[in-house]
């Protein structure tokens, strides 16, 4: 069976994230396990604050049609989320709003989420290590229609969970960052 495309999408933009340096350890497990991952920035896919006045005036921007794309292109799905006020950051959140108001010919509204399945992340300086927003991004994921896998990665107190090679130290978030990558590997492959 052909191994299975992964996407990793980091949700914070900052200098020494967190969950940016998480996603790069997931990356790197990803390309241990065999498959071919790609990590991308949403710098790089620059939106306008979803605005229904704008949808209808202006359409979808082409930076949403591109993520929409680069999302179709994986059969996996790896979100790795910081936690604002208990939830999701805007930035990610706009990006999810826009790709799921993307409809290319002959399919539905947000198809690209129905055909793909998810797998969740998050980095935390706190105790939760993130899993109040992991629930929320489930919650949005699951009200478009995406296969979020169960395995998830809380990380707490991130900014001690690394070593100097900036790999997680502690054997437990080693052991649920490789269950989530298997997971996703193997759900993604039944998938195809």
């Amino acid at each position: 069976m052909p191994a299975p495309r992964i996407l990793v999408i980091p949700g914070s933009l900052r200098t020494g994230s967190h969950n940016a340096k998480l996603a790069a350890v997931a990356a790197y497990e990803f390309a241990q396990a065999g498959v071919d991952v790609t990590r991308i920035s949403l710098a790089d896919f620059p939106l306008p604050i979803y605005d229904e006045d704008l949808y209808v005036k202006s359409g979808v921007p082409k930076h949403a049609v591109n993520l929409k794309r680069m999302i179709g292109a994986h059969q996996g799905i790896l979100i790795v989320t910081p936690e604002y006020n208990a939830s999701v950051p805007p930035l990610l959140k706009n990006a999810i709003d826009w790709v799921s108001r993307v409809q290319d010919p002959h399919e539905a509204r947000g198809e690209v989420f129905r055909n793909r399945v998810f797998a969740l992340a998050g980095a935390s300086q706190s105790r939760l290590g993130a899993s109040r927003a992991l629930g929320a991004l489930r919650l949005i994921l699951t009200s478009c229609h995406a296969d979020v896998i169960a395995s998830q990665l809380a990380l707490a107190f991130a900014d001690q969970a690394y070593d100097d090679m900036d790999r997680l130290k502690n054997q437990a978030d080693i052991d649920a960052l490789k269950e989530m990558v298997r997971q996703l590997i193997d759900v993604s492959q039944r998938m195809m």
